[in-house]
């Protein structure tokens, strides 16, 4: 079996750890009332605040600017104020009647919690439910479930699979590239690359 946060943190790079805090994340999980993976959390720690191979954005609980926290809140509020019973959503593209779930909610116990993001419009959302790993991607008006941890998810984005729906791929051959976001107004860091892929 695959050891995906390994072959993540294999494409990535060596972990940074810049934020690293448990703390930070003590106090988000309880802010949260939800415990966030911990594969999730170790790359967070490893590299976050980042955008990865030109597009996906991690955000960290430890930081000012690009807080996870913060992040989290901000999009339930957004997401929350959808009229999901008003929009005469086609089953395709209703999360209700694709993924089987009772109800739409976001950052609630069985909610969807919003905790990666692309420049390219997609949201990548843990279902917080108390079975085997989910996630819930949304792009414009489509959807996609991958029954898998964070990690897997991030491995077969980075090597081109279609991870936000059909088409949705984003492969870059070589390495990935990183990036950390800027912690200042004023601050540029210039994007590096991780390890040789051997693509």
């Amino acid at each position: 079996m695959t050891d995906y946060l390994a072959a993540a943190m294999a494409m990535l790079g060596p972990a940074q750890n810049r934020y690293a805090d448990a703390g930070a994340w003590d106090r988000l999980h309880t802010e949260l009332g939800i415990q966030l993976p911990p594969d999730y959390r170790t790359l967070v720690d490893a590299f976050a605040p980042i955008q990865i191979n030109r597009h996906l954005y991690l955000a960290h609980p430890a930081t000012e600017r690009w807080n996870l926290g913060r992040t989290i809140r901000s999009k339930i509020t957004s997401w929350s104020e959808v009229p999901w019973d008003d929009l005469d959503l086609d089953a395709e593209e209703d999360p209700r009647r694709l993924f089987g779930l009772d109800e739409l909610s976001f950052g609630t116990r069985n909610g969807l919690w919003p905790i990666a993001s692309t420049d390219r419009g997609e949201t990548i959302f843990l279902l917080a439910a108390p079975d085997a790993p989910r996630l819930l991607i949304n792009c414009d008006e489509t959807w996609a479930e991958h029954r898998m941890c964070f990690a897997e998810w991030l491995c077969r984005y980075l090597i081109g699979e279609d991870m936000s729906g059909p088409n949705s791929a984003a492969f870059y051959p070589g390495p990935v590239q990183l990036r950390h976001l800027p912690m200042s107004a004023d601050e540029r860091p210039e994007p590096w690359d991780g390890p040789d892929r051997g693509m």
